[in-house]
């Protein structure tokens, strides 16, 4: 399977890669016993929810743009009381989640389609709104389509994705390889995710291995400073620092943190890459994360996870519709943002290759 599926914004619904050989990936059966679908017929089954609705994306947008541009205003505003814009503060954060989903299913193909007027300027608009959230388009495609490709992989997921040993791997990591796996799954990176996760893993790095290939990476921060140094001089470092920093930080922090819990948790599958295959990754090791209306509104459906690794040519809006209407994707391993959930996921830390689950570091003492 290609590591770069190679959309192009002006496809039409999008087919995922699926491996063509006749390798033990792909096994040549589309059932199982019990009559369940996998493989390219489940694809399929999935494939006329991947179409856009037009008049769906523009109030999709308005909406989540109108919520970021009010919170943001009233964060910035002096005559509000603090506490009223602190809590602002944290609805465009969240609101800023929302709008990275619009993003990312822009770089899907799943959104703003085609060639009209709306949705050329949206692919442009959506392009800017990554470099503002230090998520540079091309880091970002290359590493998620990968993400895509190979998730839960035993080897070789780590790229795009929180990586993964098994016991014996971390037994025999060096001290500093240990330390290092450590601090990247680690739930103070993620809390500060904004400088970990996003300013140096999508940003700083790929600059400094790559600056040809990730000239929008140093593009990013510099419309970053350059915003900063602007907001500063004009209204001063105590809005840049409630309207401009915390909602980054919030929706950074959230953002990190869904991104783990969608690929560790309890239950998750980690296969070989002689045995992996693309759909038992998206339904087996893929979460189904359980949240209010309020919060699915925030996060963008992003919890239909696994619906979203099956075929990621389904707008955001319309995954809780192919969940309902496909049986196979109604059985989903299921996490929450519950402190207990929010416990049980970032216990796990290695892969038992013998009970064939994630277990914490005392497994490897």
């Amino acid at each position: 399977m290609s590591s770069d599926v190679g959309l192009t914004m002006d496809q039409g619904p999008y087919a995922p890669e699926i491996p063509d050989d006749d390798s033990p990936a792909v096994a040549a059966s589309d059932a199982n016993a019990s009559g369940a679908r996998s493989g390219k017929s489940l694809i399929e089954a999935s494939r006329v929810f991947a179409r856009e609705s037009t008049g769906r994306t523009v109030w999709e947008t308005f909406t989540t743009f109108a919520v970021l541009s009010a919170t943001l205003a009233g964060a910035a505003s002096t005559a509000v009381p603090l506490a009223a814009r602190l809590a602002l503060a944290v609805i465009a954060g969240l609101t800023i989640v929302r709008g990275f989903i619009l993003y990312h299913d822009c770089l899907h193909g799943a959104l703003y389609r085609g060639k009209s007027p709306f949705a050329r300027v949206m692919r442009g608009v959506m392009w800017l709104y990554g470099m503002f959230v230090l998520t540079p388009p091309a880091v970002w495609r290359s590493s998620h389509n990968y993400h895509h490709a190979n998730t839960a992989k035993l080897v070789g997921s780590h790229i795009g994705s929180y990586p993964t040993m098994t016991i014996e791997m971390f037994r025999r990591a060096k001290p500093a390889q240990k330390f290092m796996y450590r601090a990247v799954r680690h739930p103070l990176t993620m809390l500060f995710g904004a400088g970990t996760v996003f300013l140096f893993g999508m940003c700083l790095g790929p600059l400094t291995r790559d600056p040809k290939k990730h000239w929008d990476s140093g593009l990013a921060l510099v419309m970053h400073g350059f915003v900063a140094a602007a907001v500063i001089a004009k209204f001063g470092l105590g809005v840049w620092l409630v309207a401009v920093l915390l909602p980054l930080m919030v929706a950074c922090a959230t953002g990190a943190y869904l991104f783990y819990a969608q690929h560790n948790f309890p239950g998750i599958l980690i296969q070989g890459r002689e045995k992996w295959s693309y759909t038992t990754a998206a339904l087996e090791s893929s979460s189904m994360m359980e949240t209010g209306p309020l919060m699915a509104w925030f996060t963008g459906n992003i919890g239909y996870h696994h619906v979203h690794h099956l075929n990621p040519g389904i707008p955001f809006y319309r995954l809780p519709e192919a969940m309902a209407s496909i049986p196979e994707l109604q059985n989903p391993h299921k996490t929450s943002l519950r402190p207990k959930d929010i416990a049980a996921c970032l216990r796990l830390a290695l892969w038992d290759m013998r009970q064939k689950k994630m277990v914490g570091y005392s497994a490897a003492e």
